[in-house]
């Protein structure tokens, strides 16, 4: 649907380009069937169905799960979609905050929270099915802990 698989860029001489891909004309494109079997899931709002997923930080034990619910969905599995987050980073973009010590100094605020030090990353991941599929994969990996 897109000219070379990706918008053009909202600056330059794609900016006119880039201005044209409007919600309208994106339905319009679906709804007459240029946007391939993605298209045709969104416009009949078929999309693919979650069967499981990770805890937003996954142990050792929950990828060694997730190794084996891949195994077991084997072609029913449709998309494995990963989400990470940091919700706070430390070093150079760590919040600063200054002393109030006699001696003021200016210093991460990760050194003086074991909250804030100790929040980790999220790296979540999703697995789905196509929803014709999904009471089939659901099934395969019921019993797998």
């Amino acid at each position: 649907m897109l000219p070379e698989h990706h918008f053009p860029k909202p600056i330059g001489d794609e900016l006119d380009q880039y201005l044209q891909w409007d919600d309208w004309r994106v339905l319009g494109l679906l709804a007459s069937g240029n946007g391939g079997e993605d298209g045709k899931r969104l416009s009949k709002r078929d999309h693919f169905r979650e069967v499981a997923h990770t805890p937003e930080v996954p142990s050792t034990k929950d990828l060694e799960r997730l190794d084996k619910w891949r195994d077991g969905l084997a072609e029913l599995l449709a998309a494995e979609i990963p989400a990470e987050k940091s919700w706070y980073k430390t070093g150079p973009a760590d919040v600063l905050i200054l002393t109030e010590t006699p001696k003021q100094q200016v210093k991460p605020l990760s050194d003086y929270s074991s909250v804030v030090k100790n929040i980790q990353t999220v790296r979540e991941v999703r697995l789905y099915s196509r929803p014709e599929d999904q009471e089939r994969a659901r099934l395969c990996i019921k019993d797998i802990v």
